[in-house]
This record gives C-alpha cells, structure tokens and sequence, in this order.
C-alpha cells in the first residue's frame, strides 16, 4: 500500500481507533456474559492495534494470519515486543476462531476475563511505539 506520510499517520489512527472500539465492546458483551463474542472482539481489538503498527512500519499484510506472522518477526523475535505478547495475539486468534467455527467450543468467563486486561495492555504498547 502506497500512503503518503500523512494518510500512513490516518490510517494508523483509525486502525487504533477500531482497536479501543472493539475493545469497549468486548467489556460490554462481557458484562452480558457472552464470552464467544468477547473471543472475537478481543481478538478483533488486538487485530487492528496489529495492523496498526504494521502500517506504522511500512509492513505490509494481506491476511489476520499474515499480520500475526509478521508482528512475530518483525517485533517478538527481535525483541521490540515479548514472546508473552507473540502468544497472547497468537492465543486470541486461536481462542476468535474456535468460538466463531468449532459449533462445542464454549469460551467462559474463566478463560476470556483475563484476556480482556492483557489486551488492553498489548494495544496500549502499542500507541506507544507508533507515536
């Protein structure tokens, strides 16, 4: 993708945007008690503060597998981000599909609560390291 500095510096705004947005509503659908939903948000959340700092960088990515991918060599193995932060994208991936495809799969509130606050942590490094 081709981006002049400013629309790079928009479009990484929007991205971050749609991350916090996702992330608010992954808090309200938790509050429901409706853990799929907050497996995909959450997921969604990390997705885009991702995609974020991909742009950020002048990386380019055409899949969700493909962003995961590249925020592990690009930043995990390096060193820039930690292997707990490659496994907890790679976790909420993981934890996005099975709740939206595997009809057993039950997410609970055991397992996705805790998610919610490390995600948040994850995408606010994030803003960090794309300002």
């Amino acid at each position: 993708m081709s981006l002049s500095q400013e629309e790079r510096s928009i479009v990484v705004g929007l991205e971050l945007e749609k991350a916090d947005k996702f992330l608010a509503q992954a808090e309200a659908v938790a509050a429901l008690g409706i853990w799929d939903v907050v497996a995909n948000r959450i997921f969604y959340a990390a997705f885009h503060a991702v995609s974020a700092l991909l742009i950020n960088d002048h990386i380019e990515v055409r899949s969700h597998k493909g962003a995961g991918l590249m925020f592990g060599q690009k930043y995990v193995m390096p060193g820039i981000f930690s292997a707990d932060d490659g496994r907890l994208y790679a976790k909420l991936q993981d934890l996005r599909e099975k709740s939206d495809y595997n009809l057993v799969y039950q997410s609970d509130e055991a397992e996705m609560a805790p998610l919610i606050e490390k995600t948040r942590d994850l995408i606010e490094r994030i803003k960090i390291k794309t300002k």
